[in-house]
């Protein structure tokens, strides 16, 4: 790719810009020298029998708008970026406008967020006010993933409910949301085979109650203590200090079947929650994790 970063590019783009234009000047030139004619030339192209096709020149007006257009172009290009890597004279960058947006967005809503400082997560979550703007920052910045009411879906977490693989206190909520958080479930196909892996869906599926092969069940109950209960406990509930999930709670992020569960053995599971600290800051955050600690939360509300 270095190739195409070179200054040999940037000056072939100016170069092509710059004749391009001048060949449009050259034709509208040519243009305006002819005169019309009272025995116009024929194309020879001719519609519906009798619409015929002369070779007029252009009118006047419209080889003005033209020129309009050339003289344009050259002003802007002299004042804006277009020519390879010419910054213009005005040094304008599509990368510093959206900075200068930033910086006036922060200092006109600076004294909303300071207004809001200081108040804990379950304080913020009782005020309508910070509730209104984190539900503005959670459907613009969350909604994608958790769905518009934090309800999630396939492979995104629930928030209106209490299941947290790391923790729903406000604390726990708001360290997920500054960091981030990469959850892995390792592969065991290799490791149990294909009907080791069903004997621990089995097992697995025991634990919330559902249909399951006893004798299945049973040897898988062996293997999940020997390969499994390092993560999720002995007794399947869990571990939030590694975001392993409750398997006895009945809430599956991917699902309960039997193929399902199977597959999430087999191959393992990698999710991802990307962390928001350096793009939102601590303020936004802070109003943001009172939000979502409401959703699961709803008495805290006003």
């Amino acid at each position: 790719m270095s190739d195409f970063t070179s200054g040999f590019w940037s000056l072939y783009i100016g170069i092509i810009t710059l004749v391009s234009i001048a060949a449009c000047a050259v034709l509208l030139q040519s243009m305006s020298r002819r005169r019309v004619s009272t025995d116009p030339e024929n194309t020879g192209h001719v519609w519906d029998e009798d619409l015929v096709e002369n070779n007029n020149p252009l009118p006047r007006w419209w080889i003005w708008l033209f020129w309009i257009t050339i003289v344009f172009g050259l002003v802007y290009l002299s004042l804006y970026p277009g020519l390879g890597t010419w910054a213009g004279a005005w040094k304008w960058s599509s990368a510093g406008a959206y900075q200068q947006e930033i910086s006036q967005a922060e200092q006109d809503l600076a004294p909303l967020y300071a207004k809001f400082a200081g108040k804990t997560i379950p304080q913020l979550a009782a005020d309508p006010q910070a509730q209104a703007v984190g539900q503005r920052l959670f459907l613009n910045y969350c909604a994608q993933c958790h769905s518009s009411d934090g309800g999630g879906s396939k492979g995104f977490p629930n928030l209106t409910d209490r299941d947290w693989l790391h923790g729903g206190e406000p604390e726990n909520i708001q360290a997920s949301i500054l960091n981030g958080r990469t959850g892995v479930m390792p592969p065991f196909g290799s490791v149990l085979g294909a009907e080791g892996v069903k004997d621990v869906a089995h097992y697995v599926r025991s634990l919330s109650d559902l249909t399951v092969d006893g004798v299945r069940a049973g040897r898988g109950k062996v293997t999940f203590m020997q390969t499994c209960a390092a993560c999720h406990g002995p007794e399947g509930k869990g571990n939030p200090a590694v975001g392993a999930p409750n398997l006895t709670d009945k809430t599956w992020l991917y699902g309960s079947s039997e193929a399902t569960i199977i597959e999430t053995v087999t191959k393992g599971r990698t999710n991802v929650m990307p962390a928001h600290k350096d793009f939102l800051g601590e303020a936004r955050v802070n109003i943001l994790a009172s939000y979502v600690y409401g959703l699961s939360h709803p008495e805290v509300r006003q």
